[in-house]
C-alpha cells in the first residue's frame, strides 16, 4: 500500500489514479497530521510526499516518520513543484527521504522508481525477519544448551548420591566382614539395598523421560479391581516406610482398564512425595471416591505445603520445590505421573497452602481412554 500525501486534491485524484492504473493500492492524505495519524494505524510500503503544505510541512512529517520505530523503515519519496532548489533537495534527503523529485516528472521514470523502492523495502523487511527469526533461533538454542547443561549437572549430583552412599556400605561390609555381627550385616545389606532402590528408580524415571518425550511410552491395558491395587500399593508403601501411617478412606471396589503398573507408579510417586515432604508428620491420608464416569484418588499430607504460586508448575518437566531439607529428586516424577493420567483420558491436581500439608489427585475415566 502507497500513501500519497498533498494538500492539494488535484494533485492527489492524479497520482492515484497513475498509480491503480499500473496495480499499485494506494491510500491519500490530505495534511502531514492526516498521514501521520494514518502511518501510526496501517503499514506502507511507500510514502510519496509533497513539500509545501500547511501546519505541518513533507520535511517536518519526514523528521517525524525517521525518529518512529513504526516508520523509520518505510521509504520516502518528495515530489515538489515549488520547492526545486539545491537546498531543498538537500533538505529532503537530510530528512530521510530515499528521492526527491521535482515537477514535471516523467510518469514511467516515477513508476519505475516506486517499484524499485518498493522491492527493496519488500527485501530489507524479509530479511529482518529473517534475522529476527535467527536471533530468536540463536537464543532457543542457548537456552536449550543450558537446560541440557543444568540437566546433566542434576542427574549427575543425583544419581551420585545413592551410588556414592551404596559403594560405602559395601566397602564397610568387605573392609569388616569378620568382625559384623549379624545384625550388623543386615543393617548394611538393608540400607545398601535402599540406595540401590533409588538408584534403579532414578534410572527408570530417566527411561520413562525418554520414552514419552520419543513417543514410545507404552501402556498394556486390562481390567483389574482398582481397590486391590490400592490396597497393595498402600500395604508395599507400609513395609517399605514402617514409620509411617497411611490411611484409606473410602472404597472402590470397581474394575477399570488401563495400565495397572503405570497407575501403581502414580500412587507410589504421589505417597512418596507426601512422605519426602512430611518429614515431622507421617501421617497420610488416601481418599478413594467413585462416581458414574470416573474414580478419584487423592493424597493428602500433614507437611510443609506448597505457594500458590508454585501450584501451576508441580507437574512440569524439571521443576522441583524449594524446600528447607534440600529434598532430593530432579523434578520429573510428577511429569510422569501427569503423563500417565493424561494418556488415560484422566485429570490431575494440586491443593495446598504452606505449613498445612498438600492434597495431590488424579481421576481416571472407567471408560477405556488410553
Amino acid at each position: 500500500m502507497i500513501l500519497v500525501v498533498d494538500d492539494n486534491r488535484q494533485n492527489v485524484f492524479s497520482l492515484l489514479q497513475l498509480l491503480e492504473m499500473n496495480g499499485f493500492s494506494a491510500d491519500a492524505a490530505y495534511s502531514g497530521e492526516e498521514a501521520l495519524k494514518k502511518m501510526l494505524k496501517k503499514d506502507y510500503s511507500l510514502v510519496i510526499l509533497d513539500v509545501q503544505m500547511p501546519v505541518m510541512d513533507g520535511f517536518e512529517l519526514a523528521d517525524i516518520l525517521s525518529g518512529s520505530q513504526k516508520t523509520k523503515e518505510t521509504p520516502i519519496i518528495f515530489l515538489s513543484a515549488v520547492n526545486t532548489d539545491k537546498k531543498f533537495i538537500t533538505r529532503g534527503y537530510a530528512s530521510g527521504a530515499i528521492d526527491y523529485i521535482v515537477k514535471p516528472f516523467d510518469p514511467d521514470i516515477l513508476l519505475l522508481k516506486i517499484k524499485t523502492f518498493i522491492r527493496l523495502y519488500n527485501q530489507a523487511r524479509e530479511l529482518n525477519t529473517i534475522q529476527q527469526n535467527l536471533l530468536k533461533e540463536i537464543e532457543v538454542r542457548k537456552a536449550a544448551e543450558a537446560e541440557k547443561d543444568d540437566f546433566i549437572a542434576m542427574v549427575s549430583h543425583e544419581l551420585k548420591t545413592p551410588l556414592t552412599s551404596l559403594k560405602g556400605y559395601l566397602q564397610l561390609l568387605i573392609m569388616h566382614a569378620d568382625n559384623l555381627s549379624k545384625t550388623e550385616t543386615l543393617t548394611y545389606l538393608d540400607t545398601a539395598n535402599r540406595q540401590a532402590n533409588k538408584l534403579n528408580s532414578l534410572v527408570n524415571d530417566l527411561l520413562d523421560i525418554s520414552k514419552i518425550e520419543n513417543g514410545k511410552l507404552k501402556f498394556n491395558l486390562r481390567n483389574f479391581n482398582f481397590q486391590q491395587l490400592l490396597v497393595n500399593t498402600i500395604r508395599m508403601m507400609k513395609l517399605v516406610n514402617t514409620n509411617c501411617n497411611i490411611i484409606l478412606n473410602g472404597s472402590v471396589d470397581t474394575e477399570i482398564e488401563a495400565d495397572e503398573m503405570r497407575i501403581e507408579q502414580v500412587l507410589i510417586n504421589y505417597l512418596s512425595n507426601a512422605l519426602k515432604y512430611s518429614p515431622k508428620n507421617h501421617d497420610i491420608t488416601v481418599d478413594a471416591e467413585q462416581s458414574a464416569n470416573f474414580v478419584k484418588v487423592t493424597v493428602t499430607d500433614k507437611g510443609i505445603g506448597i505457594p500458590p504460586e508454585m501450584h501451576h508448575k508441580l507437574f512440569d518437566k524439571f521443576f522441583r520445590v524449594d524446600a528447607p531439607g534440600h529434598f532430593q529428586g530432579m523434578g520429573i516424577g510428577l511429569y510422569i505421573c501427569a503423563e500417565i493420567i493424561k494418556r488415560h483420558g484422566g485429570t490431575y491436581g494440586v491443593s495446598s497452602v504452606p505449613g498445612s500439608g498438600s492434597s495431590f489427585y488424579f481421576t481416571l475415566p472407567l471408560q477405556k481412554q488410553a
